[in-house]
């Protein structure tokens, strides 16, 4: 990010967002550290347990284990702020769905917290954007990427 007033926000929301993973491993360990064996086979788990016991690995619901590939990164200040727009949106959506599913109010209220951080951070990355077309429109550097720029 080449403007300063921009690095703090990315760093405030990304140093949130690894609380945001604290948070949801904890909520899974609370809810899993004590199923008996037969409850894991009851309950799909066996095939997680096996890899992992009751420790938390970060995975999609689909069994899918976390990457960085899946961390969209160009190196364009407006490319990857439009990203992050898109990665909050998908986070609410998540935990839309698993407001959906869950009838725990322990569980739902740490989740509608998360849910409300997520549409703060996509306000703050559209703050972002709007600054950074603020700044880009003062160098008129629309046809390139102003981090390149000297």
């Amino acid at each position: 990010m080449p403007y300063p007033e921009l690095k703090g926000l990315l760093t405030d929301i990304g140093t949130e967002e690894l609380g945001h993973l604290e948070i949801v491993g904890t909520i899974v360990h609370q809810l899993t550290r004590s199923l008996s064996d037969d409850q894991m086979k009851e309950q799909g788990f066996a095939q997680y347990f096996v890899d992992h016991a009751a420790g938390v690995y970060p995975q999609a619901a689909s069994g899918t284990p976390w990457s960085a590939a899946t961390m969209e990164v160009k190196g364009d200040p407006m490319a990857d702020l439009t990203e992050d727009l898109g990665a909050e949106q998908k986070a609410r959506v998540t935990y839309d769905n698993i407001l959906r599913l869950s009838d725990d109010p322990d569980v739902n209220d740490v989740i509608k917290f998360l849910r409300e951080r997520e549409i703060v951070h996509f306000q703050r990355f559209g703050e972002a954007v709007q600054l950074l077309r603020e700044k880009m429109d003062e160098r008129n550097v629309y046809y390139m990427n102003p981090a390149l720029m000297g």
